[in-house]
């Protein structure tokens, strides 16, 4: 059934749903080689479009920290944000419909052997910039200096250019560029569980904020995540457990 039109217009007032889809993330969204943004997020986003009836629009961005900006600002409707407490002051999160875990990852010949060496005064921790580790090592670190690079799938490289000793981000993206990179080791267990969800801008309302809770619920309830992250290839990723509002 088509949501009633208060509904509709507190999702999209412009009458187009725009979804923020993160590029930076490549589990959860990467551009094909037709130009055009693929993943899990694109899917859902296109499912939501279709459950309230409107055509759908991607605002597609490189950085977690510029799409918690255009939804918080309303110039995208919807986003796929981890959870975080700073970004819960513009946004409300939905329960988290992925989770993803945070490494670690240092060379082959450094003496760091577990992330609870990784806190001192003499390390230099390149994250990127606003992303989910970013804002929970800047809580959790207190002697480690945090480095940020403009976006999480440039961490790797701002680490190697720069002579860090430690890169952070998601499991994924540190496999990927440790293959590319020879030398390069990622510690033997995780820093952080992300807690990967959808969010609207608080100003939405409550009954927005509602209906994409209950939305998300449905999705993970009826296999539809995981069939997702089956279908792009994602591994290392988990559905999230069902949550109530």
């Amino acid at each position: 059934m088509r949501p009633d039109p208060e509904l509709l217009a507190a999702f999209a007032p412009t009458g187009v749903l725009r979804a923020s889809i993160n590029l930076g993330n490549p589990i959860l969204a990467n551009r094909g080689e037709d130009g055009q943004p693929f993943g899990v997020s694109v899917d859902l986003a296109n499912a939501l479009a279709q459950r309230l009836g409107l055509e759908l629009k991607l605002v597609v961005v490189d950085a977690a920290g510029k799409s918690v900006e255009v939804v918080s600002g309303e110039e995208a409707d919807v986003g796929f944000f981890a959870v975080d407490p700073k970004r819960a002051a513009t946004i409300r999160f939905t329960a988290p419909y992925v989770l993803i875990e945070g490494y670690y990852l240092v060379r082959d010949d450094s003496p760091i052997r577990s992330n609870a060496e990784v806190d001192v005064a003499t390390n230099r921790v390149a994250v990127g910039k606003g992303s989910a580790y970013d804002l929970f090592l800047s809580r959790e670190l207190k002697a480690a200096q945090i480095v940020a690079a403009p976006t999480s799938p440039a961490v790797v490289q701002t680490f190697l250019e720069q002579g860090l000793e430690v890169a952070a981000g998601v499991r994924q993206q540190l496999d990927a560029d440790a293959a590319k990179h020879p030398g390069l080791r990622l510690l033997d267990e995780r820093f952080m569980v992300i807690r990967q969800a959808m969010g609207i801008a608080q100003s939405r309302g409550s009954r927005a904020a509602e209906y994409l809770h209950g939305f998300v619920e449905e999705m993970k309830a009826s296999g539809f995540v995981a069939q997702a992250l089956a279908r792009h290839r994602i591994a290392g990723a988990s559905v999230a457990p069902a949550e109530s509002a």
